[in-house]
């Protein structure tokens, strides 16, 4: 009995540092689509999964061949990883818990039909609905890694705190709106059109409303920490970082506006704070609200084996 109980803490201490390197590729994978999209090269590489015809296309590098190459290499890194770790689920499945390698199956098949609407971008030539789809699945692939994680990490989450979650959820569920409304924005061409020519600004005008409710709900959930105490005290990296996320994000659309998307260093900051939003709100949602309160694992470990 201890010794399983040694194997399962060092085989979910692997998941989980596999897991955070998973979760800096994914939002990396996001950054740099996004990247790929603001500076217009999502078909610079004309065939897929190759670039002209090649792994390495250095007869035809410039800045917009490499972000779409990049992007490419890394998405297929980041379905190697996921991959392994479901590989690995299943030949250490004894000694792990049974969700492990179902939820990795979803994750398998989320990283299928990424790949397959990352085709399907290029081949329709940067349809909007395609690259809609590319990034929200890319969300649903970072949500569900930063999940597992958290359940690896935290065995026993404090039940009771079940309207803090549900409080959570409802910034995640506008973030991830936001996100889609952003993309259709900057896919349909509808900034430059609305700013420019007075045309299409249903979808620019629904993107700045939408950013009320998702500040008025982060802004209460911070308050509503702070007046629990312990709550705050206990989250207070997460929850802090959510503050400087949403003010900056803010600064972000503001001065991307103001510039026309002209200047990529705004527009691509924009897409990454909403990358990290989601994951910390994520992360909240998951972890262990109250951490010091967790009975010591090398300590209950060690009693079970005794016991045993």
């Amino acid at each position: 009995m201890f010794k399983n109980e040694i194997y399962q803490s060092r085989y979910k201490s692997v998941f989980q540092k596999l897991g955070n390197h998973c979760v800096l590729a994914l939002i990396a994978l996001i950054v740099i689509g996004g990247a790929t999209r603001v500076m217009e090269a999502g078909l610079a590489c004309p065939d897929w999964p190759l670039c002209y015809g090649t792994f390495l296309p250095l007869n035809h590098l410039n800045l917009r061949v490499f972000l779409e190459w990049f992007h490419r290499l890394d998405a297929f890194l980041v379905g190697l990883l996921i991959l392994s770790k479901f590989i690995l689920s299943i030949i250490w499945r004894k000694d792990l818990p049974n969700w492990l390698p179902k939820i990795y199956s979803l994750l398998v098949f989320l990283i299928i039909v990424q790949g397959s609407i990352g085709a399907l971008t290029v081949i329709n030539l940067l349809n909007s609905y395609s690259v809609t789809a590319h990034l929200l699945t890319a969300f649903l692939l970072l949500i569900t890694t930063i999940t597992i994680n958290q359940n690896l990490e935290n065995s026993n989450v404090n039940k009771s705190l079940i309207w803090w979650k549900i409080l959570l959820f409802f910034p995640l569920i506008l973030t991830l709106v936001q996100s889609f409304i952003g993309v259709r924005l900057s896919s349909t061409w509808s900034t430059h059109l609305c700013l420019s020519f007075n045309k299409q600004c249903l979808i620019l005008d629904t993107h700045k409303l939408f950013a009320i409710p998702i500040s008025v709900s982060i802004l209460c959930i911070l308050a509503i920490s702070v007046y629990k105490q312990n709550l705050f005290l206990n989250n207070w990296r997460y929850l802090c970082s959510l503050f400087f996320l949403l003010i900056s994000q803010i600064v972000l659309g503001i001065l991307s506006l103001k510039t026309n998307l002209s200047e990529p260093v705004f527009v691509i900051g924009h897409q990454l704070n909403a990358s990290l939003l989601i994951a910390i709100l994520t992360s909240l949602i998951f972890r262990n609200p109250y951490p010091n309160k967790k009975i010591n694992q090398p300590l209950n470990t060690l009693l079970v084996g005794l016991k045993s």
